[in-house]
This record gives C-alpha cells, sequence and structure tokens, in this order.
C-alpha cells in the first residue's frame, strides 16, 4: 500500500506513459491528417458520451473500492480476534505449567495468519511462515489443500487437549472457540473476495467504452483546439484512463502490488502484539521503504 501522500513523479511516469504516449502520438496523427486532408471532422456529442463513460466508470471505481476496504475491514477483524486469542491464552491458563501450550498456541497463530497471507498472494510460504509452523511442530497442517485451515483447526484441537488436561474448563474452552470461529469467518470472506472477481461486466465493457472514447475524443476536439489538439485530447483522455487504472488497482486487495492490502505489516502487527502478551521478544514493525511503499 504506497503511504506517501504525493506520489513520486517517477511511479507516475511509470505508471502513465505506455497509455498516454499512445494517446498522443493517435491525436497527433487526427490533427496532422485534419490539416493536411480536406475533411471535416465529424461533430460528436463529446458530453453525451463522456457522461455515459463517467457513469460505468463511476460504478466500477465504487464496486473495486468497496472490494478494497472490505478486505481492509476483515483484517483488522483479524487482528482483533488475533488479539483476543492470546489475550484469552495468557488469562485462562496462569499455571507454570502449561507455558509451553501457550507458546504453542501463539505460534500456531502467527504461522496461521503468515499462511492466509502467502495463500492469499498465491505466494509459496516464506520463511516466516515455515518458521513458526516449525515452532509450533504444525508441519502435518502444510499437507492440507488449505494449509491455513489446517493450523486454524490444529489450535482447536489443542484447547480441546488443554480442557483434558484440566488447565481449562467448558466455559473459558467455549469463549476460545468462539474467538477461532470469528477468525474462521474472517477467512472465508477474504477467500470468496480473492475467489471471485468482479463480474465480466463491470470488468469489460468500462475498459471498451473507455478506449472508444479516447479514439474519438481528438475528433470532437480538433475544430476548436487546432494545433493544440493533442495536448488537451491527451490530458482529458489520460483522465478517464487514470480512473480506470484506479478501478483496476484496487479491485483485488490481495494482489501483491503496491496498491494493495500491506497484508506482511498486518501479519507484523499480529506477529508482536501474539509474542509480547506472551513475554517473548518480538521483531520491530514493518514500516514503509524509500518509494513509500508497505507492504
Amino acid at each position: 500500500m504506497i503511504v506517501r501522500p504525493i506520489p513520486s513523479l517517477t511511479t507516475i511516469i511509470r505508471e502513465v506513459w505506455r497509455p498516454l504516449t499512445a494517446l498522443f502520438i493517435w491525436d497527433v496523427i487526427v490533427t496532422v491528417v485534419y490539416f493536411i486532408l480536406p475533411f471535416r471532422a465529424p461533430e460528436l456529442p463529446l458530453t453525451l458520451f463522456g457522461t455515459a463513460v463517467a457513469l460505468f466508470l463511476g460504478f466500477r471505481s465504487n464496486s473495486a473500492y468497496e472490494r478494497w476496504w472490505e478486505g481492509r475491514g476483515l483484517w483488522g477483524l483479524m487482528i482483533n480476534a488475533s488479539r483476543n486469542l492470546g489475550r484469552a491464552t495468557r488469562n485462562f491458563l496462569p499455571d507454570p505449567d502449561a507455558a509451553p501450550f501457550k507458546r504453542a498456541i501463539v505460534f500456531r497463530q502467527i504461522a496461521y495468519v503468515n499462511a492466509l497471507r502467502c495463500q492469499l498472494r498465491r505466494q509459496p510460504f516464506d520463511d516466516v511462515t515455515l518458521d513458526y509452523v516449525a515452532k509450533a511442530d504444525a508441519l502435518l497442517a502444510l499437507a492440507r489443500t488449505n494449509a491455513a485451515n489446517g493450523l486454524l483447526d490444529g489450535t482447536g484441537r489443542r484447547i480441546d487437549e488443554a480442557r483434558r488436561e484440566g488447565w481449562l474448563d467448558t466455559i473459558q474452552q467455549t469463549t476460545m472457540e468462539g474467538v477461532l470461529i470469528d477468525i474462521a469467518n474472517a477467512q472465508g470472506g477474504m477467500e470468496r473476495l480473492k475467489n471471485t472477481p468482479l463480474p465480466n461486466h463491470f470488468r469489460f465493457f468500462p475498459t471498451l467504452f473507455v478506449q472508444m472514447f479516447c479514439v474519438l475524443l481528438p475528433f470532437g476536439l480538433v475544430e476548436t483546439l487546432g494545433f493544440a489538439t493533442p495536448f488537451g485530447s491527451t490530458i482529458a483522455g489520460l483522465m478517464f484512463l487514470a480512473v480506470l487504472a484506479i478501478g483496476n488497482d484496487l479491485v483485488d486487495p490481495f494482489a501483491n502490488s503496491p496498491h494493495d492490502l500491506p497484508l506482511c505489516a498486518m501479519c507484523r502487527t499480529i506477529e508482536i502484539d501474539l509474542l509480547e502478551s506472551v513475554g517473548l521478544p518480538a521483531p520491530e514493525p514493518i514500516v514503509a521503504d524509500r518509494k513509500g511503499i508497505i507492504w
């Protein structure tokens, strides 16, 4: 996620130079042909076209942002539920003999959120995930189709084991199971967002209409702007292309691009909170890099 309030000039150029160059070349061609060949540019209802295209882009951008914000809300629930699990583990198990069990629960939850991060981003499990899986002795969970869910199931079994050992009563077990249910519900919402793209109409038609509008735009401006048409038409078309690109950037909040949710930073937040809850040393928070991006 880009946290810098104003993007750098390099970032802007990298994002827009291809469509900007193609649009400018097309506008120059239309302008040159208009002044060389004896033809009259067709009078186009650009206001009507632009309004229709703006409506399509507005619906698409709103839908994409709703997906992005829902993903952020679900990860907020995940952070809160992880803290609740850590607090319940610490408070319900004051017995010194249960210290290894508390650490195992904490390690499992840290491994779980990092495994979920990798699954959502379609990445192999990284060293952070594998290290905490080994610490929690949960290697069998990685063999499951949904490794994150396997880790969560293992946490439930460890809680039941603590009840059988007499460290937890049934009310405390039910409380902790309720937290696991909240975690599972949040995971299900994230997987729904990841596996369900926007309907094809929301993806295809706005792109088609914006490209058509940019192609027709210089024909409607050349008689008014003359030789300034390439600049005016390019800037106007770029505005529509920018809104289209914003929708593309936000539609998948877990795609591991600079515009997506900072899953690494949120997993590190959970890691810090859980380790500190059981008195273990914690790493430093993840901060934005030199480009103003936090992953």
